[in-house]
């Protein structure tokens, strides 16, 4: 592995309005002395975009906070755009890369394809493209535990196969860790994939079970659980995904060459996940605690009249479980934050902004 140091690099986050993105870009103020940090995030109204705008302002002071010389641009675009991204790269000779833009959501996917190849498949390429042609020391990308389909065998481990996709969303993200590998392999570009599983927290995406089950609750509304309750999840809070990033960043994949001369691709994949996968049913007790708790809601809210319990969606699976023992060995880091800890944290969230 090929330690780096993150002071004074000059350092790409896409998809930095996003939940994940923002929270990085966050950590990275804080760690990081000198650096340059540019953000790249199109902006685009698959969830409320006023939240997107929040993160940018909380982003926008926060590095005015900061007294160590790091510098922070944010640039509306499409990674989509190759133009755009080749035109990025070439001003900015970027050390380290961090691609979280993409189209999210899998049932989105069923109703709008076009938006998931443009975005995940045109997007990571011209991403590829622009590292292969403006060398960088390490490209990071999300991938997501959804690679895994409908995969029988738990926990998910990286040396599980992952030929079985169960929705369009998936099949663009195994396709970004076949992509990375082909370009690791011909151009010795040092990249690490890390498979996400269900992030959560405060800010978060409002389309999420947690967030979505909130606004309808407030409302009055009945919330669908999904496969009867039967559904199990393996919740990570995003600090935790955050910490997993940070390590990982500073750890590229060697780069060294097989005995015959050619680059043994410097890959690498990981899973980032609590490793306790939680049941529907016990999450949305917790988060109906937690919501009363930050008097979100009153405390003689009648849960059981909005409840309905319904079968499975297409794309769905029914359990997600992350062996993260690699993670842990290599970066010594397992994310730790409980659920109701961090389901505290949203609800807090949620009552201050939304009042």
């Amino acid at each position: 592995m090929e330690k780096i140091d993150l002071n004074n690099k000059t350092i790409l986050v896409t998809g930095g309005a996003g939940f994940i993105g923002s929270n990085l870009i966050k950590r990275l103020f804080a760690d990081t002395k000198g650096a340059t940090i540019i953000n790249i995030d199109n902006l685009n109204d698959y969830y409320d975009v006023s939240l997107k705008e929040w993160r940018l302002q909380e982003l926008k002071k926060a590095a005015s906070a900061i007294s160590h010389h790091t510098l922070y641009s944010f640039i509306r675009g499409d990674i989509s755009d190759k133009a755009l991204i080749d035109k990025l790269f070439e001003e900015n000779k970027f050390d380290v890369v961090v691609n979280l833009a993409a189209q999210a959501g899998v049932r989105y996917s069923i109703t709008n394809p076009d938006a998931y190849i443009m975005s995940n498949m045109m997007g990571f390429y011209n991403i590829l493209e622009a590292c292969r042609h403006h060398p960088v020391e390490h490209l990071v990308y999300a991938s997501s535990s959804s690679v895994y389909g409908g995969n029988k065998k738990v926990p998910f481990s990286t040396d599980d196969r992952v030929d079985n996709p169960v929705s369009l969303y998936a099949a663009t993200k195994k396709s970004n860790e076949l992509f990375a590998h082909c370009y690791s392999k011909l151009y010795n570009i040092p990249t690490t994939g890390l498979r996400f599983f269900t992030v959560y927290g405060p800010a978060g995406r409002p389309d999420m079970a947690y967030f979505g089950f909130t606004n309808k609750l407030l409302k009055g509304e009945t919330i669908q659980i999904f496969n009867y309750g039967n559904c199990r999840r393996d919740f990570t809070f995003v600090d935790d995904i955050v910490e997993g990033i940070v390590r990982v960043m500073q750890g590229a994949p060697e780069r060294k060459n097989g005995e015959d001369g050619l680059p043994i691709p410097p890959y690498a994949v990981y899973n980032i996940g609590g490793g306790q996968p939680e049941n529907l049913l016990d999450f949305v007790n917790i988060l109906q605690e937690e919501l009363v708790r930050a008097e979100v809601l009153p405390s003689d809210f009648n849960f059981e009249e909005h409840k309905q319990l319904v079968p499975m969606q297409p794309g769905d699976v029914p359990v997600t479980y992350a062996d993260s023992t690699a993670l842990q060995r290599d970066f010594g880091f397992t994310p730790k934050i409980t659920l109701r800890e961090g389901l505290r944290k949203f609800a807090e969230w949620y009552k201050e902004y939304y009042g």
